[in-house]
């Protein structure tokens, strides 16, 4: 059982990259207890080894978030971590991306995406809202994305017409954030564009490394107050427009 020196966080996704380097950077700290989700520990060989050597405290647990049973079920693991001490942070992180557009779209795949990149973290919002509410600082980040801004749409410089489903997706969830924001008014919940970075998902061509988005992503979520509650941003603290 954790004290109460721990900072706790809990990362969706966390088996391999932006999820994985924000586990590897948290628990650079020995303050840091971290909860790291995804969908087969077992097969989570970089993860595991990162546990044998982590300054701070790693949990594997199972949630697939394309899975609601799963995400429900993983309330039993989290009770047994945090349920005295409560969460301090949430990080929505685990996502899937389609290559499609307004034409080629797969209304079945486009239920996929807003089933693993909308819906997903809206209920592991709500498993965890009972934990995050016993925890000193109560902050929730949703990964988004710049694909999911209207007001961006025409200065993308990648093609404007693909990943069709994946922008409806991020917009949902930046929506989700902004309703969950002024639901709870004592909480700080931010949706953030990680930038394009070079994972199995952002591909070689990425601009940046794992490393630098992360140190943005924790810069943001660690020193945003309720003040900055709802806004969306990019990993270095600019503002996005809706």
């Amino acid at each position: 059982m954790p004290t109460t020196h721990f900072t706790t966080w809990l990362v969706t996704g966390a088996n391999r990259g932006i999820g994985l380097e924000i586990v590897t950077q948290l628990v650079a700290s020995s303050n840091n207890l971290v909860i790291a989700a995804c969908r087969t520990p077992e097969k989570a060989t970089a993860l595991n080894d990162l546990k044998k050597s982590a300054r701070g405290v790693i949990h594997i647990i199972k949630i697939d978030v394309s899975n609601f049973d799963s995400i429900r079920a993983s309330t039993k693991a989290l009770q047994a971590v945090c349920g005295e001490t409560g969460l301090n942070y949430l990080i929505n992180n685990a996502g899937i991306i389609a290559q499609d557009t307004v034409s080629t779209l797969d209304p079945e795949h486009l239920l996929e995406l807003f089933k693993t990149n909308t819906a997903g973290p809206a209920l592991v919002s709500q498993v965890c809202l009972p934990f995050l509410e016993k925890g000193s600082t109560k902050k929730i980040l949703h990964i988004s994305s710049t694909a999911g801004s209207i007001g961006s749409l025409s200065a993308l410089e990648s093609p404007r017409g693909l990943f069709t489903s994946y922008a409806m997706s991020k917009a949902a969830l930046n929506m989700l954030a902004y309703k969950q924001k002024l639901k709870n008014p004592d909480f700080t919940i931010i949706t953030l564009c990680p930038g394009w970075v070079k994972t199995d998902m952002g591909g070689e061509e990425g601009l940046l490394e794992p490393h630098e988005s992360v140190a943005g992503i924790l810069k943001v979520i660690t020193s945003a107050t309720v003040v900055e509650s709802g806004k969306y941003l990019r990993y270095n603290g600019e503002e996005i427009p809706w």
